[in-house]
């Protein structure tokens, strides 16, 4: 059994929940730092690596994990890091014999949109677009994936697609809760669905462990409204028109103010909730709820303060006050943008 990215996040949490099974005889471990896991044997490089094929060998499995979704990363440099080391992942593992590979990518392929089935299939199509942050990037992954079996036929690849996934993450759902107010476009009907890390890696080891295959999806039992989220976090609504919010979330992306572009916003406003009906057809169950998963979530953010998914500092946050940021940040593209008509015109 391999695990790549298994320095951190999920792949240290899997590589550790695999050295301890009785399941697995033994566990490569592949990253760019070594992790803290000693019951494994560590390979250290990069997984764009073609020496990478060498590591694999003896591997009946590899769980890829080594994927750079960070707000802060370079845009091109992300894709080419991501789209390259998956590719070369697939290539090295049918090299060396391996006979599974397990992906993980997000919920967010399916694309956020309003006729969305509550909850959607597995099957359901995948109707994404790049617009969101790394989108594009799981969405090349996901056709990488589906198109190796049949560039190297007896190599299996099963997905995995968690929910909004909490637990030592930052994205730009995650900071949706870090704001003074929770932005609602008017007359969207949002539905949050969360994954606890600790979920993912259990669905993470059942496809490791081939006791399901295919495209899974994986998070939490039902859904919550976006009324109970904020009965459930006590942070009150800014209902914007969809003109104005996502005119003002593209402006504020395309001047560099804020990391998220104005896509993710479509995942605050349709529902893209999943079944996990594969999963749990297999015996696998969610350990963690909605409710407890948001408490965490909750927990974890206190503190920090993020307007527009932008992260403020706590002096900027003090001084400006909850709304005061927000009409900050959008009167500063007003402005910026006022002064390029300018200077156009002169």
């Amino acid at each position: 059994m391999a695990v790549t990215g298994a320095a951190s996040g999920p792949g240290a949490l899997l590589t550790q929940r695999l050295a301890e099974s009785e399941e697995v005889k033994q566990v490569l471990a592949i990253d760019e730092r070594r992790g803290e896991v000693t019951e494994a044997q560590w390979h250290v490089l990069d997984v764009r690596d073609p020496a990478i094929a060498d590591k694999l060998r003896g591997a009946d499995v590899v769980v890829h994990l080594a994927v750079d979704l960070d707000l802060g990363t370079d845009t091109a440099a992300r894709t080419a890091y991501n789209v390259r080391g998956t590719q070369t992942v697939l290539t090295a593992a049918a090299a060396a014999g391996v006979r599974r590979v397990v992906l993980c990518t997000s919920a967010m392929v399916y694309g956020a949109l309003p006729d969305n089935d509550v909850p959607l299939a597995e099957d359901a199509e995948l109707r994404a677009t790049a617009e969101a942050t790394g989108v594009g990037d799981l969405l090349e992954i996901e056709r990488l994936g589906e198109r190796a079996p049949r560039a190297h036929p007896g190599l299996n690849v099963t997905v995995v697609r968690p929910a909004v996934l909490v637990g030592g993450t930052d994205t730009a759902l995650t900071r949706y809760f870090e704001s003074p107010r929770l932005l609602v476009v008017a007359g969207s009907r949002p539905t949050w669905q969360f994954c606890h890390v600790e979920d993912l890696v259990g669905a993470l080891e059942y496809a490791a462990l081939e006791k399901v295959e295919g495209e899974l999806a994986v998070g939490c039992e039902g859904w919550l409204e976006q009324e109970e989220v904020e009965e459930l976090s006590g942070i009150r609504r800014m209902e914007l028109p969809s003109a104005v919010a996502l005119g003002a979330a593209s402006r504020l992306h395309r001047l560099g103010l804020t990391p998220s572009p104005a896509g993710d916003l479509a995942y605050t406003m349709h529902p893209w909730a999943v079944s996990g009906s594969r999963l749990h057809a297999a015996g696998w169950r969610p350990s963690w709820t909605n409710e407890e998963v948001l408490a965490e979530l909750l927990e974890e953010v206190s503190g920090r303060h993020t307007v527009a998914g932008r992260r403020l500092g706590r002096k900027d946050a003090t001084t400006l006050g909850a709304a005061g940021a927000t009409v900050a940040l959008v009167g500063t593209a007003a402005i910026v943008r006022r002064a390029r008509k300018a200077r156009r015109r002169a």
